[in-house]
């Protein structure tokens, strides 16, 4: 199973701190290991939400909201993409992180089949020559 990893932001990384050069390294082995293990399939650290912007939908409406946003508890600092046999695996790893302080959420990525019946063929089918066209681009 996929899932996506999140790293939740922090007044620090809001405030564009960047990490000691030990953290620096420590998250370096972290992620070493999990590549190792085959589990990272990716992950990236992200900018604060000053550097951000949010699209709000409402019908056909669109409207451009510029960060930074406020409650920095729903904000995500980072995330990473980790292919792991169940979520309780998943759990294992991050237990496993460097991180000291803060909080990291666990959600499964859909799959194909996880849709079941609901996903019409011609969609399928679609999605799986997305898929295949990016990972050709590669």
């Amino acid at each position: 199973m996929k899932v996506m990893v999140f790293v939740k932001a922090n007044s620090d990384s809001e405030a564009g701190k960047m990490p000691s050069a030990e953290e620096f390294r420590e998250m370096g082995h972290f992620n070493e290991q999990l590549a190792k293990a085959g589990v990272l399939l990716a992950g990236e650290g992200l900018q604060a939400s000053s550097k951000g912007k949010r699209v709000r939908c409402v019908g056909k409406a669109r409207t451009v909201i510029d960060g930074p946003f406020s409650e920095t508890k729903e904000l995500v600092a980072g995330f990473w993409i980790w292919q792991v046999k169940s979520i309780e695996e998943a759990v294992e790893w991050v237990r496993r992180s460097p991180f000291q302080e803060g909080e990291i959420e666990i959600r499964p990525i859909f799959g194909p089949e996880d849709f079941g019946d609901a996903l019409p063929a011609d969609v399928a089918a679609q999605e799986a020559r997305l898929r295949a066209e990016a990972e050709r681009r590669k």
